[in-house]
């Protein structure tokens, strides 16, 4: 019997070719797009899932109350671990840690890594696992490093034993090789290439062992049998009891929210990453429910072709039943065969979708779990799709069929102008997001920083940059590529360094405002193009300026009335204003500016920032500024990254929602227009008697393309009314999570809707005139 309801179906599905492609290809393009983004979700959902004790490991960032407001840093005191894990119950394994960016030499092989300094119970924590040497041993001499296997292959070659071997770091220091681990998965929140003691860092460090200082990202371990609500109340209070100050609350943060959880706004968790996930979740299913309505409208179209069928095979003592699972069977075959489709298409456009979501995803078909993913929506689709089509159709009565009456549609009439209203709204709702989406991108972007962010090189500082400055400021300047360079101890879009307890003349004098520190040379603020509003800029001589600072206009404020020129701001020293610059934005693009104080002092920088010159190209730049860099600093290799860049990487989760929005609104309009192509082909074969007539009496080929093509305006306009207030509630909600953002113009909806009509009217239009043109007497002969 199920060879019999094979056969038929392959049978179906030959004599009509064309809808059989249709349906085919619906399905396979929602099943494929489906396909792309439950690979991305499967990728996002397993970010740290690589460590063994998923239920007990925790970071412990803090909230910390300013001006009313609480706000979230990923740091602690340097004495804190300690604290907790001789102090808490259920608290087995601590460890502070500090990441740190090292040049590793070997002979002529150099290399730049990322790694932490840490304690000895990280090795614990995170279950790491020693190709070469021993956990116990590790870290017992305090000059040790441990690297992971593939910095030991980069440095020394493959299959080569590198325990004991002495490692140069940042061509001065030497670090003693007493451990090579497995690599880091390449999908954790915390990389690293190397850990060495935390003490090795902190021992000429003072202000590490103080609990004003939040400085260390700290990681720690449960016991299995540790209640996590008891153990968290008391981390919380624990650094009240330490400090003395209530403003001040750590908290547990567990392995599992590191990725997808990380917002937090007044002290509350609101979301992060788990949002998009929901998000291309949701879209994923709607594409799929659009391919579906296509194959239930196709199906629900051709009934009064199968109608004879259905009546024989009644008549022949067949059963509802069995009708219901020939034609679910039928339904079932497509699906397969849009699967096997769907295979081909990922194999095409997988490593265009990486270059999209910059990720290196894999199909992995021979995994359990994407084999049986492909089955269940090979199933789920071909089921649902027929289900509809498979009762209607089994309910013809024979004796009508047989009699040659007409199949009387009713439902299936009403049920598919519903569905095709289903997908345009969809389908609306796609484009008018996309075009907001977009918006908010470009206003976001093109916001007032403060700064000019065009033409600006950053350069991390090393070796001797700093003792030279002087004569590389010179020489690069001298090459006619760069116009000016500047230091600073922060990145001009980081938080970097902040503090409170401040206080100064004037205004509103609190110790609760959170005020950030920059330490810069004198021309920092020029290359940067940031304006100085009133006062003067830094002099060349730091010495002349070591009880002068810059603030910026939103410190001015708090300054009170009048000029801040010349007011006085006590950090313990006392320091006086001589100027007060525009404020900038940094950290968070979306907010407000945090007012910052300037200092003249570059000792400790960690950035130098170059601003090149427009009218050369940016290769000769670059090479022109490497020159000068392997003259005066050839140990290190040279680095550099555009400001631009590092800006716009700011927004990759929004940029992430718009190039798929455009993506996906280009499916659901691709995947709609076949169904409506299919439903325009198949209802001006319908009527093409009718056609036929109203030629012969002289209509003409305009008026029978408005006659065909006019009912499908109408459901287009319905899912026009239909569609805007759903897309004006979804992005009224997603535009709220933003400060700064655009309003929503009615001018969007109206082309949005446009758009919509245009492309309804391409897609019926083909057909209409196609039936329009068609001969008269070949619909009437056999009249």
């Amino acid at each position: 019997m199920i060879l019999n309801y094979i056969k038929i179906a392959f049978r179906t599905l030959r004599k009509n070719k064309g809808y059989s492609f249709l349906n085919i290809f619906g399905l396979a393009i929602g099943i494929t797009c489906a396909s792309l983004i439950f690979l991305w979700v499967e990728d996002e959902l397993s970010f740290d899932s690589g460590f063994a004790k998923q239920d007990q490991v925790y970071y412990v960032p803090t909230h910390q109350e300013y001006d009313g407001e609480w706000r979230t840093f990923n740091s602690t005191p340097g004495p804190f671990a300690e604290a907790m894990k001789t102090e808490i119950p259920g608290i087995v394994k601590a460890s502070r840690t500090k990441h740190r960016d090292f040049l590793f030499a070997v002979h002529d092989n150099a290399i730049n890594s990322g790694g932490r300094f840490v304690d000895e119970d990280f090795i614990e924590i995170f279950s790491l696992k020693f190709v070469e040497g021993n956990a116990k041993d590790a870290f017992k001499n305090p000059e040790a490093i441990v690297i992971t296997k593939e910095t030991a292959e980069q440095l020394y070659g493959e299959n080569t034993k590198v325990l004991g071997k002495v490692l140069t770091i940042d061509n001065k220091d030497q670090y003693l090789i007493t451990g090579v681990i497995e690599n880091f998965p390449k999908n954790v929140t915390f990389p690293v290439n190397w850990i060495a003691p935390f003490e090795r860092w902190s021992n000429d460090k003072e202000w590490t062992n103080e609990y004003g200082s939040f400085f260390a990202d700290t990681f720690l371990e449960l016991s299995p049998e540790a209640d996590f609500n008891g153990v968290d109340a008391q981390v919380r209070h624990l650094l009240e009891k330490k400090t003395g100050d209530s403003d001040s609350k750590a908290f547990l943060h567990s392995i599992k929210d590191w990725h997808l959880r990380d917002h937090f706004e007044n002290g509350k968790q609101v979301g992060g990453r788990i949002d998009s996930v929901r998000l291309f979740t949701i879209i994923a299913l709607i594409i799929l429910l659009i391919a579906c309505i296509n194959f239930m409208n196709l199906s629900t179209a051709r009934s009064e072709k199968r109608a004879n069928e259905v009546g024989v095979r009644k008549a022949m003592g067949s059963g509802r039943t069995r009708l219901i699972f020939q034609f679910i069977s039928e339904a079932l075959i497509l699906a397969f065969m849009a699967t096997i489709v769907n295979v081909l298409l990922l194999f095409i456009l997988l490593p265009q979708f990486n270059l999209l979501i910059e990720k290196d995803l894999v199909l992995g078909l021979a995994k359990p779990l994407h084999i049986v993913f492909l089955l269940g929506i090979t199933l789920v689709c071909g089921i649902f799709a027929g289900l509809y089509p498979a009762f209607y159709l089994s309910s013809f009565k024979p004796v009508e069929v047989l009699k040659g009456l007409k199949v009387t549609q009713g439902s299936a009439n009403y049920i598919r102008k519903g569905l095709v209203v289903g997908q345009f709204t969809i389908s609306i709702v796609f484009i008018i997001c996309t075009i907001l989406v977009y918006q908010q991108l470009q206003h976001i972007k093109n916001r007032d920083l403060g700064f000019d962010k065009d033409q600006l090189i950053s350069l991390n500082v090393n070796g001797s940059m700093i003792e030279k400055f002087d004569i590389i400021k010179q020489d690069l300047i001298h090459t006619g590529a760069v116009s000016s360079v500047g230091l600073n101890n922060s990145g001009i879009l980081n938080g970097g360094n902040n503090g409170s307890n401040l206080t100064w003349t004037g205004g509103t004098n609190t110790e609760d405002v959170l005020i950030f520190f920059r330490y810069v040379s004198s021309d920092f603020l020029e290359t940067a193009g940031m304006e100085i509003v009133e006062g003067r800029g830094f002099y060349e001589n730091m010495a002349k300026d070591s009880a002068s600072v810059l603030i910026t206009e939103s410190f001015a404020k708090l300054m009170g009335q009048g000029s801040a020129i010349g007011k006085k701001i006590d950090r313990g020293d006392v320091y006086t204003v001589v100027g007060v610059v525009k404020d900038y934005l940094f950290d968070d693009m979306y907010g407000q500016s945090d007012p910052v104080l300037f200092f003249n002092y570059h000792g400790e920088a960690s950035y130098m920032y170059l601003k090149t010159n427009p009218k050369i190209g940016t290769s000769d730049v670059l090479s022109k500024i490497e020159a000068v860099m392997k003259k005066h600093n050839p140990a290190f290799p040279f680095e550099y990254s555009f400001v631009d860049d590092a800006f716009n990487a700011k927004f990759k989760s929004e940029q992430l929602v718009g190039k798929l929005s455009q993506l996906f609104a280009l499916l659901a309009i691709l995947i709609s227009c076949l169904g409506l192509f299919g439903l325009a082909a198949y209802t001006a074969e319908q009527r093409s008697k009718e056609i036929g007539v109203r030629k012969v009496l002289g209509a003409s080929v305009a008026g029978i393309v408005k006659l065909l093509s006019k009912d499908f305006l109408k459901l287009v306009g319905l899912a026009i009314v239909i569609a805007i207030p759903i897309a004006w509630y979804i992005m009224d909600n997603w535009l709220g999570n933003y400060a700064y953002r655009i309003e929503m113009n009615w001018w969007i909806f109206v082309m949005a809707g446009v758009v919509a009509i245009v492309i309804a009217m391409v897609t019926v239009s083909f057909q209409a005139v196609k039936a329009a043109l068609a001969n008269p007497v070949d619909s009437l002969k056999t009249e």
